[in-house]
Order: C-alpha cells, then structure tokens, then sequence
C-alpha cells in the first residue's frame, strides 16, 4: 500500500495572504498572457476575482508585483515585475522544497 501525505502551503503577511497556489497560478497566467483578463479566462476565474486576488498580493508585498497599463485602442496589459518573477520562483522552489520534505517524512510512516 502506498501512501501520500497532501498539503498546502501559502505565504501570509500581517494575516493576509501573500503567496499561495492560486495566486501563483495568477501570476505565472499574467506573465504568459500579458494581461489580466486573459490571465482570468485561462484560469476560469472571473476577472473580478483575478483583479481581487492580484489586488491581495501587491497590497501584502513588498513591492509592487505587476507592471499595469491602462487599456486604450490596443487594450491595457499587465507584467510581472522582477520583484513579482522572484516571489513566483521563490515559493515554486519553497514549495518543491517542502514536498520533497514531507516525502522524506512519509517514510516513517512507512517503516511501521
């Protein structure tokens, strides 16, 4: 019998969520998309939704997460900034972290 052990993590400041799975998810659709509306459908998540949680994010970091332009006749757009490409790179690689971890951990339970 094989076992697993599931978990989640995220990243909170002052009780608000920083970083988690979903917001991730956002932030890696905006960087591929270039926009958040599109960044939203990709997701299936309505763009109040996406615009809520993104809104979430730049409030708890540091700095700010996304470059936005203001739409027009060629449409408005978002990127990633390089501080918001190292949050995306430093919770995949705590998060991988982690997982391997509990891996290791799930071995004791194993071993009975």
């Amino acid at each position: 019998m094989g076992y697993k052990i599931k978990s989640r993590i995220w990243i909170e400041s002052e009780n608000n969520v920083l970083l988690g799975e979903g917001r991730v998810h956002l932030l890696k659709a905006i960087q591929q998309t270039g926009s958040l509306s599109k960044a939203a459908k990709s997701l299936n998540i309505s763009y109040k939704k996406a615009w809520q949680l993104l809104d979430s994010v730049n409030k708890s970091a540091k700095k700010p997460v996304t470059i936005n332009s203001i739409g027009g006749k060629g449409g408005g757009g978002a990127e990633l900034t390089d501080y918001g490409k190292s949050l995306v790179k430093a919770f995949d690689e705590i998060n991988k972290n982690c997982w391997a971890f509990l891996d290791k951990q799930l071995e004791k339970i194993e071993m009975l």
